[in-house]
């Protein structure tokens, strides 16, 4: 297959753990890539399953909620819980999308894309404000673990 490593780049870049953080410095340390397309590649990749995991999250709750009892009371108490202890953290949202943005755009271990959504979903972020925060974060994300990779590249080579 032609396209068998940007598959590969694109699948790791969609993947909850390795995100662009492992995305990256695949594509140019191990296949090589041009950076431009490696970071074009880790963010499309990315980007992917961030949309479709913020429509599924509020329709997987919405169904647990209406149908079972138990789950109800949990989301329910979940939802009260954190958005009553950190809601002050954001002055009521106003500060929210930006929060979300420095969580996705840090390249650290459990913050990204994926996690951004579940964060966005439990805050109560809107969809589209959620999702192009998101997309900003991981953008930039992008940038400082290219940045990152090209350093160690020049700085090994």
């Amino acid at each position: 297959m032609i396209f068998e490593q940007e598959l590969i780049v694109i699948i790791s870049a969609a993947a909850p753990i390795s995100e662009v953080r492992g995305a990256i410095p695949l594509a140019v340390f191990l296949f090589g890539f041009h950076p431009a397309k490696a970071f074009a590649l880790g963010v499309l990749g990315n980007l992917l399953p961030i949309l479709p995991l913020l429509i599924f999250l509020e329709h997987f709750s919405d169904l647990l909620m209406r149908r079972s009892y138990f789950f109800n009371r949990l989301l329910t108490w979940l939802f009260e819980y954190t958005r009553k202890n950190h809601a002050d953290h954001f002055h009521y949202w106003g500060w929210a999308p930006l929060a979300l943005f420095i969580f996705v755009a840090i390249p650290l271990p459990l913050t990204g894309g994926w996690s951004g959504a579940l964060a966005a979903f439990i805050f109560g972020i809107p969809l589209w404000r959620a999702f192009s925060t998101i997309s900003l974060g991981v953008f930039t994300a992008g940038l400082i673990v290219l940045a990152l990779t090209l350093l160690g590249v020049y700085t090994f080579t």
